[in-house]
Parts: structure tokens; C-alpha cells; sequence
């Protein structure tokens, strides 16, 4: 890493996400005096609080979360979307784990949120809605939580969707506990963000900074299932704040769970929202009762003969692609990202799939 890269990263691992003024000071000043000006004012007591790391101890760092999977994209970087730069403070760093690109994936995505206690109606509605969106290219975003957040990312995974997982902890660590298994599943083929470096932990002030960054990720937000006071509803507020799309799935009036949910909809902050179409023509401006269809883009002939060699029920590789197009394999790669960017395909662990 040269001198502003390690620098721009300690500044990253010494302040809490969103601490007002840092990404000011970095532009302004410069990623070295910044950390210098950071420095200064690191007490004993922060210094010391786990997932600090002072910046002689970056380069190993970072080497170690390398050898476990674990990349680091900084505003800047090609993999670093620039949707978060709608926050007033976005994040100085992003530490990411997983097969696919995180600015790419997170071009055509859906955030959906809710209660960790949801009910069987917010399950099967969310299992609806994700798996429809999955399945026309849409890319999930979740927090990995109990309830609707674990039911977004399983339906995803069951029909090889992309999905991202963005965590209020060290990128390191699974929480909760219980999720350890689904966040691998997650970081096989889809992707794992925290702006927290490793060994950081899920402290209660941390999941409203989590929020803002799935509501800045995705291109709408959909909650399902939340209480008035939540952090479902908080993420659906931010997202309002950014001017993206927010949605909600109406519930049962008796439903405790469906309170917040209802009252967004309601007070007209929020779309009703019944199926995966629905929230598609919201997000892309379609009229109300409109069926929504992936756009009709004039594709450069190589990608249209990319696009003819893939196939919309099985996966495939590469080398298979290759072989059916026969196009050169740094060329199919560029035409695979370009038909990923339009919505044509999608890229699983298994190999890239045809949308439409």
C-alpha cells in the first residue's frame, strides 16, 4: 500500500462510521494530515477499544484479511460505489468479502428491511418478493439480523441471486452468532460489507450507522415488516432523506409487527407494495399497473453474441462461454460486465446466468 493508502485506512480504523468532518478533512487536507489531526485527538480509552489499529499495523492487516477473503475498497477504487457519496459522511473505508463486485452488484439493487420478530406473513412475503427480484437481476440488500433480514438473504440464496450482507461488526465476525452459516453461504457467492474494520464489535450505536450505508447502497427500500420505533423504519427514513425509493408491504391492521410498516404507507412516506414487478416499476419510474420489463438496450454486437451464449436456467462458466461465442476471454469478460450493468445477466458462484 503507498503512504495515502495506509494513511486514508487508519483514518478509517481509528473514527466511528459517519463521525462528522473526517471525509471533509480527507478532502480537503489530504489523507496523511488527516490522520495526523486524528491522532491528536485519540484518547487511551478509544485507542484501545477492539478493532482500533494504529497505522504501522495496517499493512499486516490487511495482508492477514487478504489470506482470509477479506479485500479493502476505499472511495476512489473502482469497486467502491458511488451512490455512498450521497451521505454527508460516507464510508472512509469498506472491507469486503466475496466473489462478485460490489459497485456492479449494488447498481440494480433492492434494500429490504424489517423486524427481527416478524410473523409467518413476513416471511412468505418476504421469500415473494426476494425471490422475484432475484430472479429478474435485482441484486438484495440486507443486514443479515433475525426475521426479515436472514428470510431476504436465504430466499436469494435458494435461487442463486446475488445478495449483500452489510454488517454493523468487523467483517471478521458473525453476528449474530447463529447467522455464522448463512453469512459463509453469503460470502461464497454473494458479498459480506462492514465499514468496521476486523475485530470491531456490534455495539448498539453502530447498527443506525449500518443502516445509512443499505439505504445508500440500494436504489429503494422496501420494509416488510417493522414496528414504529425500529431500525427498519430508521434505515426507511434514511433512505428518504437520500431520495431514493422507499416501499412498504402492507399488513394485517391487528399486527403489532406491521404497525410501522402500515403508518409509512399511510402517511403517503412510503409506496404499497404487493410483488417483486410492483417494486421493480417503482424503483425504475414505471406507471402504476405497468408491466416492467428489463430495457431494451442497443447492445454492442459482441455483447449480443455473449448474451446468445448464456442461458437463463443453468449457470455457466467462462470457458463454456468462451467456447460458445468464441470471443477471447478478456473480451467476453467486459461483455459479461456490460450485460451485468444493463440487467441482462447476473453473475453466481456457479458461473453467469441470462435475465430475460
Amino acid at each position: 500500500m503507498d503512504d495515502d493508502r495506509c494513511a486514508a485506512l487508519a483514518v478509517a480504523c481509528l473514527v466511528e462510521p459517519g463521525t462528522a468532518g473526517i471525509a471533509e478533512a480527507v478532502a480537503e487536507h489530504g489523507p496523511q494530515m488527516a490522520l495526523e489531526q486524528v491522532l491528536g485527538r485519540l484518547t487511551r480509552r478509544s485507542s484501545s477499544m477492539p478493532g482500533r489499529w494504529m497505522p504501522d499495523e495496517i499493512p499486516e492487516l490487511v495482508d492477514r484479511m487478504a489470506t482470509a477473503g477479506v479485500r479493502v475498497v476505499l472511495p476512489g477504487d473502482l469497486e467502491y460505489p458511488s451512490q455512498l457519496a450521497d451521505l454527508a459522511e460516507p464510508p472512509m473505508a469498506l472491507w469486503v468479502r466475496g466473489p462478485l463486485d460490489l459497485r456492479l452488484s449494488a447498481l440494480r439493487s433492492v434494500a429490504v428491511v424489517g423486524s427481527r420478530a416478524c410473523t409467518p406473513y413476513g416471511e412468505r412475503a418476504t421469500a415473494a418478493l426476494c425471490t422475484g427480484l432475484a430472479q429478474t437481476g435485482w441484486s438484495i440488500v440486507s443486514g443479515a439480523a433475525y426475521g426479515i433480514d436472514a428470510a431476504a438473504h436465504r430466499a436469494t440464496l435458494a435461487v442463486d441471486g446475488p445478495t449483500i450482507a452489510v454488517l454493523a461488526c468487523g467483517p471478521d465476525r458473525a453476528y449474530p452468532r447463529a447467522h455464522d452459516a448463512l453469512l459463509g453461504r453469503i460470502g461464497d457467492t454473494g458479498l459480506v460489507v462492514s465499514e468496521l474494520p476486523p475485530g470491531s464489535e456490534p455495539l448498539r450505536f453502530r447498527f443506525l450507522a449500518r443502516n445509512r450505508v443499505i439505504a445508500a447502497l440500494a436504489r429503494g427500500t422496501v420494509v416488510v415488516e417493522a414496528s414504529r420505533r425500529s431500525g427498519a423504519i430508521a434505515t426507511a427514513n434514511r433512505a428518504m432523506d437520500l431520495g431514493r425509493a422507499v416501499m412498504a408491504v402492507p399488513g394485517p391492521v391487528t399486527s403489532m409487527a406491521s404497525g410501522g410498516s402500515n403508518r409509512l404507507i399511510h402517511e403517503q412516506a412510503a409506496r404499497a407494495v404487493c410483488d417483486a414487478s410492483e417494486v421493480a416499476s417503482v424503483i425504475l419510474g414505471a406507471p402504476d399497473g405497468e408491466q416492467l420489463e428489463l430495457p431494451d438496450l442497443a447492445l454492442p454486437e459482441g455483447a449480443q453474441a455473449v448474451l446468445a451464449a448464456l442461458s437463463e436456467r443453468t449457470a455457466r462458466g467462462l470457458a463454456e462461454i468462451v467456447r460458445r461465442c468464441g470471443a477471447p476471454d478478456a473480451e467476453c469478460l467486459a461483455q459479461l460486465g456490460l450485460l451485468e450493468i444493463s440487467g441482462h445477466a447476473s453473475r453466481t458462484a456457479a458461473g453467469w446466468r441470462r435475465f430475460g
